[in-house]
């Protein structure tokens, strides 16, 4: 972060020592070609890149019924109630989140009668990441809210090695389909379609490099969630913020990949230094230090504010994907804060809940984005569609300005249709 960018008083204990952005150009030109040749040559295409990418031959993209129902027969037993858990308490707010968004139809002037229809995406495309562990939360949050939606068909797509834990968490959110294909290959697949997969009106789910450039280049005549960067956290704090706590959550969130961003932004100094300290010993008993270690090297920060305005403005400035505030009054402190993906309020409400199971999606704008959007919700999987009609009344009423415009701007055949509709007998 520029200096200049900073509020005033603001410092670090530890700075990060470098900026999580890719020199894209070499993934861009390989995403680029990847999408053209699944283009052109379909399935052909998707078992080379399967093959040279994912190191499995592929004979059949589709995972039949059969093999759905044996994923979920082989989850332990524990395994597989902790996930109907997840998918029961994400459907119960998607659901929740879903009745706030009515149709709408008003009058706003005699005759002129104004509304908007609440329709769900017909086909939507999960993309479901492999990665370095099979986290079931990931189908749970792009799926469940889609199906809660109402959209028509549902499809997930998912790396041809993925754990088969991770077919039967597609399977039981609700997939209507599930085919074996990562990468940008299958977001190329979602969006020209192939012989095995349909192409989707709309592309949701995180991913690596690869795949976050596919979304990027095959945008537009496919709908997109967001552009997704690596995971961030950061935590605000007041003196009464616990070191051993804090420095639990940054490393937690640490160990998703080397490049994610973890950081506290404090008022108080012994705080941050003692966060500092603490993440250092906690490293040396973590099992996934190989991970967190260099996220926490490369990309951890903690920065001491002058004071609590200063510490908001910073925040809002970075705007954390994950943000949690740990202040006396956290719930005002809060409410001051406008930039982020989602806000965790008080010391109890740790990421990690909302990562696999209290129901809020853990699907959330990075690198920023959290200055102008939210996360993935249900309101992610319909559209928002206006309709328009109109008596007489209401064409007396908006037709003279239309026509007294439409000459002003010199169109003639706009000034016409503005007119026909005031002097036809229309009645019929």
């Amino acid at each position: 972060m520029p200096e200049s960018n900073l509020p005033p008083g603001t410092s670090f204990i530890k700075a990060p020592g470098r900026d999580a952005v890719l020199d894209t150009g070499a993934i861009e030109a390989t995403v680029k070609t990847v999408l053209a040749d699944v283009r052109r040559d379909g399935d052909a295409a998707l078992r080379r890149y399967s093959l040279a990418f994912d190191k499995v031959e592929v004979e059949t993209f589709e995972v039949s019924q059969a093999e759905r129902d044996a994923a979920i027969a082989g989850l332990a037993p524990q395994m597989r109630a902790d996930t109907e858990f997840a998918i029961a308490n994400v459907r119960r707010f998607a659901e929740a989140q879903l009745a706030t968004i009515g149709g709408l139809e008003v009058e706003t002037l005699p005759g002129v009668h104004l509304g908007h229809r609440v329709i769900p995406i017909r086909r939507v495309g999960a993309y479901v990441p492999g990665g370095r562990y099979p986290l079931l939360s990931a189908p749970v949050m792009t799926i469940v809210p889609a199906k809660v939606a109402g959209c028509a068909e549902v499809l997930a797509c998912l790396p041809p090695g993925a754990d088969k834990a991770m077919i039967a968490g597609c399977a039981l959110a609700g997939a209507d389909r599930i085919f074996r294909v990562g990468g940008a290959q299958a977001i190329a697949a979602m969006a020209f379609g192939t012989e095995s997969v349909p192409a989707v009106d709309k592309i949701v789910g995180p991913g690596n490099a690869f795949v976050n450039e596919a979304k990027r280049q095959v945008f537009g005549p496919v709908g997109i969630d967001q552009l997704a960067g690596p995971s961030e956290i950061f935590v605000l704090a007041d003196e009464t913020g616990e070191a051993e706590m804090i420095a639990t959550d940054l490393l937690a969130q640490a160990e998703h990949d080397v490049r994610t961003r973890v950081g506290l932004i404090t008022t108080d100094h012994a705080l941050g230094a003692a966060v500092a300290a603490a993440v250092e010993r906690q490293l040396t008993t973590l099992s996934t230090s190989a991970v967190a270690g260099p996220a926490w090297r490369d990309y951890g920060e903690i920065a001491v504010c002058a004071d609590e305005a200063a510490m908001i403005a910073y925040s809002d400035l970075v705007a954390a994907e994950h943000l949690q505030v740990h202040t006396r009054d956290p719930h005002a402190t809060a409410a001051k804060l406008h930039n982020y993906g989602s806000l965790f309020i008080g010391k109890l409400a740790s990421v990690v809940y909302s990562d696999k199971n209290c129901g809020t999606n853990h699907t959330l704008p990075t690198m920023g984005a959290g200055r102008y959007t939210g996360g993935l919700w249900v309101g992610s999987f319909v559209k928002i569609c206006t309709q328009q009609w109109m008596d007489a009344d209401g064409v007396a009423a908006v037709a003279p300005a239309a026509i007294r415009q439409s000459a002003a701007e010199g169109l003639e055949g706009h000034r016409r249709a503005a007119a026909y509709r005031l002097s036809a007998d229309t009645s019929c």
